[in-house]
């Protein structure tokens, strides 16, 4: 058994085609082939719309005693997508279209009215010359008129594009390009002198307020400096005899200072802490006879004592240094006694 998929069969050396037999096919014999709708189409019994690609199973046909030029003219059967009607529609050759048949409308098609538009003004003029030379001669001096126009529009259109083709558009794009590029750089440097001229009178207000703020720190320090110089720390203890010479309002303003010295230092005249701590003995009955030491004590007290008394007379300031000194004397009168005791 020879391969199926071969080019060249094996004919034995007896075959003869000629005793082939022939089939007899009928003339209006029907093939069914795969084809597209050529046209959009309108079905006349259910009004559904066949758009044209639309794919059909058809049946085809070759149509007897009608030929175009020698070109057989074929049909074809399709069924409507709803209601299953028959539809036929035939090749046009001289037109080079497909003709509707029976079983639906061809739907609007501008341009193929365009076209029959057209034949048919040409066919009207075809009949007017055909028996009018005057009408030909109006016919041709028009076809002139509108060649020569069509001539000069063309003409226009030349010189246009030379025109154009001389222009440099390279050379148009690179002196775009470097207005651009001087355009950025004139910008730049604007900004530039702008933030310069601005950090520059930042800079002036900051020294000038710098040197506000110096000039008031120097006056500042210059006046704590009179002031340190002014005040003494011992001024206060001398503001008593001031008191008594002012007047009442000024004398409470006063003593209200004193009182806060007081309460913070504590008073050093009158009797205060030492005073009660130190006790004089009193002196025996039997031994009435004073000693040297008391004898040259008792001057000292009493030199001690007068000048005291004579500088309180002066300011409060020898008042308390008195205060200080007699219960210093009492405490070396303490002393002395126990000495004296102890002998």
């Amino acid at each position: 058994m020879s391969e199926r998929k071969v080019l060249n069969k094996y004919y034995p050396p007896d075959f003869d085609p000629a005793k082939i037999p022939k089939l007899k096919l009928p003339k209006d014999r029907q093939y069914v082939v795969r084809l597209m709708a050529p046209f959009n189409m309108r079905c006349k019994t259910c009004g559904e719309y066949i758009y044209k690609g639309k794919k059909f199973n058809a049946r085809k046909e070759t149509v007897q005693n009608e030929h175009y030029m020698g070109l057989p003219i074929f049909r074809f059967y399709i069924k409507c997508t709803r209601c299953l009607a028959e539809i036929t529609f035939k090749t046009d050759p001289e037109n080079t279209d497909y003709a509707m048949e029976h079983g639906a409308t061809r739907n609007f098609q501008a341009e193929k009215l365009i076209e029959e538009e057209e034949k048919r003004i040409q066919q009207e003029r075809e009949e007017e010359e055909l028996n009018n030379p005057m009408k030909v001669l109006e016919n041709r001096t028009k076809d002139s008129k509108m060649e020569m126009e069509v001539l000069e529009n063309l003409q226009e259109l030349k010189e246009l594009n030379q025109r154009q083709a001389l222009v440099d558009f390279e050379g148009m794009l690179d002196q775009y390009r470097e207005l651009e590029k001087r355009e950025r750089e004139r910008e730049k440097e604007e900004d530039e002198r702008e933030t310069k001229e601005m950090l520059e009178r930042a800079l002036v207000k900051r020294l000038r307020d710098s040197d506000s703020d110096s000039d008031r720190e120097e006056e500042s320090s210059n006046n704590q400096s009179k002031k340190s110089c002014a005040d003494k720390p011992t001024d206060i203890l001398t503001t008593d005899k001031a008191a008594d010479v002012q007047g009442a309002s000024s004398g409470v303003v006063k003593r209200a200072k004193v009182e806060s010295w007081e309460k913070s230092v504590g008073t050093l005249g009158g009797r205060g802490a030492l005073s009660s701590l130190v006790v004089r003995k009193k002196p025996a009955a039997t031994d009435k006879r004073p000693t040297t030491e008391e004898a040259t004590a008792s001057p000292a007290s009493k030199t001690d004592s007068k000048t005291s008394a004579g500088d309180s007379t002066d300011a409060p300031k020898a008042s308390v240094s008195q205060n200080g000194s007699s219960s210093l004397s009492l405490l070396g009168a303490y002393s002395d006694s126990d000495s004296n005791d102890s002998e």
